[in-house]
């Protein structure tokens, strides 16, 4: 395999990483998400289980073994209120826009219109969770002095 296939399939692996953890994390967001917030925490969570089973079509297509799922995660805070599973939400899609990042710089066509089409929706759900943006959605390096820069790219 070249290194640009290899650099590419393992920023496909980061992703599908990536998308289990999201699954799992919206899982603790919608055990302490409010009512109101509640409609916006299933359709993330089906969209992150959407695109995670894309993902593991892609991985499988290349004629390698997807990434499993762990069996649980460690969230990067207490989730003990509605308020930190907003917070909660909010930094698993900054996390995932981050590794969509990664996918984007590493492949063409339609692989990358795709990983693209993550990002953007990752950083608009970003911004709905948190209230607010950075200028490149994805690219932690980007995003100002202010911003926190995850140490990893999953829960």
């Amino acid at each position: 395999m070249s290194e640009a296939k290899d650099r590419e399939l393992r920023a496909l692996q980061a992703a599908l990483a990536a998308e289990h953890a999201a699954v799992y994390g919206y899982g603790v967001v919608g055990g302490r998400i409010s009512d109101d917030r509640r409609a916006d925490a299933r359709s993330a969570y089906d969209a992150h289980r959407a695109r995670r089973d894309a993902l593991v079509r892609e991985v499988k297509d290349t004629g390698a073994d997807p990434v499993a799922a762990a069996a649980g995660y460690a969230l990067p805070f207490q989730v003990p209120d509605q308020a930190a599973a907003v917070r909660l939400a909010a930094e698993l899609e900054n996390r995932v826009a981050g590794v969509y990042s990664d996918l984007v710089r590493a492949s063409g066509g339609e692989r990358r219109r795709a990983a693209a089409e993550a990002l953007r929706e990752a950083a608009v759900r970003a911004v709905r969770w948190s209230g607010g943006s950075v200028a490149f959605p994805g690219l932690a390096e980007r995003a100002g002095p202010s911003s926190e820069v995850p140490s990893v790219p999953a829960v």
